[in-house]
């Protein structure tokens, strides 16, 4: 609703209307690394162990990492899994150089790093590193569609070790890998919590977690933990994109650089942005940058990248609004001081956590504080408004250590305060749902066109493996502190539908979907107002063509003066991370939806793509002459879009800004 200001002189309001997203037409990409040439001479000296598949920087890349016995050239090679004949990669495959360093004494070796570019979409690939003569064995993983929806897990601290039982701690990583991707096999993303082992160099932890085959067939967000930054085994094996490792994003500044692991990284990944968070680091009497230099990363990287993303999720492993040993800690106190009124500032609409070996889900949290008193425990639903932020804590996925939840003091009910729930005493004030039963478990987030939906998943029993509880180091294992049987395997202990804030104005998100040839569908749905675009139909071979309605505006004018008073339009052009579609090609013809307030329709503005400037410039949706009515009207337009089916496949958004001008 536009309210125009009852005054003699001219007021201007505006209304970003953001999320105008398309995905445009193309074709999908091919490999760019180089074509596999025989080596003069077969290196058999190299023995390889510890791959793994890691994120890229965007959907159309990969990066795999592991260790070598020898310092010599390697490099990563791949083909479509289609191409290899009884396993043999064709002449054709691509290979990827690799580079890396000498490993730390207790390692041993050196580690090996290669980024695979140019992916297709919908497509199986097949791997190795090594060198002619000297490969390891074949691994495999398979792109999705590089536009719409998707899901990742997201994992808590495995801490391999720390139940003092290595191979019962593998066992419940593996299990819990066996059940989450045997339940969601489409699933996009691994993403870690922290803490992949429970002594930062001792490599026969490392081993054994990265035992599992997921690791090499899904890409893994690494994440690094307390257990993990005290060495350099954590950077050797885990190799991660756009990643900042100066000094100030290590615990102990660079002093510290050569004999541990940091830095703050991120990518951009089917228009999420994930920004992961080194938060061993928060204070600079440590040496490094702290908290402060962890907000001006994610301002610089929300600046430069928040336009091109629907979302933008933070994982760092210090949990700031758990519920168990760790929720009062001096550090989380400071962390949980220093960070959400930044990370409500800059937009971000989910966190994922570690550290605290519980699960436990947030109210929706803004600059601090319970952003909405009403919201209830356990509330399956949640507007976020602006500045809202929903933090996630996930529980161990390897059951190698649990940590009871704790009960609430006096220290206050926002800020680093530790007080109850006035809703649920027995509860943190700032937690809707607490939970430990001393069972393993994940998270699963389901990534919607304008909702995230967050379920917390079990993935183990009391029975074996579970090595907390074979070990005795808890003493009971169930719902409601083992008053209950262990629930089923694969059954939901949590689940919450979470629908992001979209600034204040009408949000406009299109999507285009690969069709079958000839044909391309648009839809449009969501919270807050989106708008259906319908199907687009190719024209003459030539160009593609969707209609739809922006959602109607209602002005209204009750001033004595009578003034006029008009309601215009622009858009920029649409992006897609570094790929531009005009915004001119967008028009409309405004309409009056419903009478009042003198409201007279703006003139028509035909698409750029037959010429002129379409909405590219401010036109005029609606307005009144002086002397009009008292009263409320309705606006609206309908909207004509049109691109050449030239334009590279792509979501594109553009932001449609909206002037009320009253006189």
């Amino acid at each position: 609703m536009f309210l125009i200001a009852s005054t003699e002189h001219a007021a201007r309001t505006r209304r970003r209307v953001s999320w105008i997203a398309t995905a445009a037409i193309g074709a999908s990409l091919v490999l760019s690394g180089t074509a596999a040439v025989p080596a003069a001479m077969a290196d058999t000296t190299a023995t390889l162990s510890g791959v793994i598949l890691g994120v890229g920087a965007d959907e159309t890349q990969r990066i795999v990492t592991w260790y070598s016995s020898a310092d010599t050239a390697q490099t990563v090679q791949v083909a479509p899994t289609s191409t290899l004949v009884n396993g043999q990669f064709p002449a054709s495959a691509t290979t990827f150089s690799a580079s890396g360093t000498a490993n730390i004494a207790s390692s041993g070796g050196f580690n090996r790093h290669a980024t695979i570019t140019g992916l297709a979409e919908n497509t199986a690939y097949s791997y190795r590193v090594g060198s002619e003569g000297n490969w390891s064995s074949t691994s495999a993983f398979t792109t999705q569609s590089f536009e719409g929806d998707y899901d990742f897990l997201f994992f808590g601290d495995p801490q391999i070790g720390a139940s003092g039982d290595l191979a019962k701690d593998q066992a419940g990583w593996q299990e819990t890998m066996n059940v989450a991707v045997g339940a969601n096999p489409h699933a996009e993303l691994l993403v870690s919590g922290g803490d992949q082992v429970e002594t930062a160099n001792t490599e026969a932890q490392w081993n054994a977690f990265l035992a599992p085959d997921q690791l090499r067939q899904y890409p893994w967000v690494a994440t690094i933990g307390n257990h993990d930054v005290g060495g350099k085994a954590y950077e050797q094996h885990l190799y991660t994109p756009n990643t900042d490792r100066s000094g100030a994003y290590y615990r102990k500044g660079s002093g510290s650089t050569g004999n541990e692991s940091g830095g703050d990284y991120w990518f951009m990944y089917k228009d999420v942005l994930y920004i992961d968070l080194n938060s061993n680091s928060y204070a600079t009497s440590q040496g490094g940058g702290g908290d402060e230099a962890h907000i001006a990363y994610v301002t610089d990287v929300v600046n430069k990248h928040g336009a091109d993303a629907k979302y933008t999720v933070l994982v760092y492993h210090h949990a700031i609004y758990s519920p168990a040993d760790h929720a009062k800690d001096a550090d989380n106190k400071v962390r949980r001081v220093d960070f959400p009124t930044a990370f409500s500032k800059l937009g971000v609409d989910l966190v994922l956590q570690g550290h605290d070996h519980s699960y436990s889900r947030s109210y929706e949290i803004k600059n601090g504080a319970k952003a909405n008193p009403d919201e209830k425990p356990g509330q399956d639903e949640v507007f976020e408004g602006p500045g809202g932020v929903v933090y996630v804590t996930a529980n161990t996925a390897s059951g190698s250590k649990y940590y009871d939840i704790t009960a609430p003091d006096n220290s206050g009910t926002s800020g680093a305060g530790n007080g109850a729930d006035p809703l649920n005493p027995a509860n943190y004030w700032y937690n809707s749902v607490q939970n430990q039963e001393h069972v393993r478990s994940y998270v699963k987030v389901q990534v919607k066109k304008d909702q995230l939906v967050v379920q917390n998943i079990r993935s183990g029993t009391c029975d074996a493996p579970n090595a907390a509880v074979e070990l005795k180091k808890v003493l009971w294992c169930g719902p409601e502190n083992g008053a209950k049987p262990a629930e089923a395997v694969g059954t939901i202990q949590d689940e919450v539908t979470i629908h992001p804030n979209h600034g204040d104005g009408q949000d406009i998100q299109v999507d285009v979907p690969t069709g079958a040839p000839g044909e391309f569908g648009w839809t449009i749905n969501g919270h807050n107002g989106l708008v259906d675009l319908g199907t687009a139909e190719e024209k003459n071979l030539q160009y593609f063509e969707a209609t739809g309605q922006i959602n109607p505006i209602t002005v209204t004018d009750t001033r004595r003066s009578k003034a006029a008073w008009s309601v215009s339009a622009s858009v920029g052009d649409f992006v897609d991370n570094g790929k531009t579609l005009k915004g001119s090609f967008l028009g409309w013809t405004p309409k009056v939806v419903t009478p009042g307030a003198g409201a007279v329709a703006g003139a028509a503005v035909g698409s750029g793509y037959d010429g002129g400037d379409g909405l590219a410039v401010s036109r005029v949706l609606g307005s009144a002459p002086a002397g009009h009515d008292r009263s409320a009207g309705v606006v609206g337009a309908d909207l004509d879009l049109k691109v050449p089916n030239s334009i590279d496949k792509g979501s594109y958004r553009a932001t449609l800004t909206l002037t009320a001008l009253a006189g």
